[in-house]
C-alpha cells in the first residue's frame, strides 16, 4: 500500500467517523424528541452500524496485524 493510498484511507476514515457522530446525534435527538418514529430510528441505527463496519474495515487496512 502506497503512502497516497494510506492518506486516502485516512481521509475516508475521518469522513466516516464524522458521519457516524452525526448519526449518533440524530438518533439521540430523535429519541429525546419523543416522537416515537421507530421506523426512522431503526433506519438510522442500521446506517450507523454499517458505517461502523466500514470504519473497522478501513482501520484494519491501516493497522497491520500483530501476531502474538
Amino acid at each position: 500500500m502506497t503512502d497516497t493510498d494510506k492518506e486516502q484511507l485516512k481521509q475516508q476514515l475521518t469522513e466516516l467517523r464524522e458521519q457516524h457522530r452525526d448519526l449518533d446525534a440524530a438518533i439521540d435527538s430523535l429519541v429525546n424528541s419523543g416522537t416515537g418514529d421507530q421506523l426512522r430510528l431503526r433506519r438510522l441505527k442500521k446506517q450507523k452500524l454499517l458505517l461502523k463496519d466500514e470504519i473497522s474495515e478501513i482501520e484494519d487496512q491501516l493497522l497491520p496485524d500483530i501476531i502474538a
